[in-house]
């Protein structure tokens, strides 16, 4: 899978184990497009690390949402400006740099609904998440419980009943095909993996 594909990511996701029922998957509501990194300046600025390939966005984006993957609270974008690699947010909502300084460590994120459109074959990282993992040969490993970010490649976490974890590299030797429709991810195990 390249790199390429990973382009607006959702950081953090997992899957959690129910008792009763198994996985079950997490309602995705918002994608990550920044990270706030720290105040910038006494007026309320955000300085916001990009964690999207569609930097362009924040050009356009009227509202942003800051908080977690699932909890968040809307701003209303009033400017941006790009410094050194990051970009500087104002927030009519945030004042001064106490307020903006409370904001620390949250993500900037927009709705999944708003998401950018992707080329033939592209998906986003939430979108994996949850999916059944079945070998060419047509065995049944698992369930995506989550995706380690590397700088190599992402990894894919895969949880199997009464097993140990499977660690999946992301690379085209090993994942074969991705079905969103299916819900499944058709891999070839080379030597050493399991």
């Amino acid at each position: 899978m390249p790199e390429s594909l990973d382009l607006e990511t959702n950081k953090d996701n997992k899957i959690g184990l129910d008792n009763n029922s198994g996985l079950q998957e997490p309602e995705f509501r918002y994608l990550a497009i920044g990270r706030v990194v720290r105040a910038h300046g006494v007026r309320g600025e955000l300085s916001v690390a990009v964690l999207t390939d569609f930097p362009e966005r924040f050009e356009t984006t009227e509202w942003v949402y800051l908080g977690n993957e699932f909890e968040a609270e809307p701003y209303r974008l009033k400017k941006h400006r790009w410094h050194k690699q990051n970009v500087l947010l104002t927030l009519a909502e945030v004042n001064d740099r106490t307020q903006a300084e409370q904001l620390t460590g949250l993500l900037v994120q927009v709705p999944v609904e708003d998401a950018m459109p992707l080329p033939e074959g592209g998906y986003y990282l939430y979108q994996i998440m949850g999916l059944t993992v079945v070998t060419v040969q047509g065995d049944t490993l698992g369930v995506v419980s989550d995706i380690l970010e590397t700088k190599a490649n992402d990894v894919y976490v895969v949880s199997r009943p009464g097993q140990k974890e499977a660690l999946l590299p992301a690379i085209p030797d090993v994942i074969k095909s991705v079905d969103l429709e299916k819900g499944q991810i058709m891999v070839e195990l080379i030597d050493g993996l399991i």
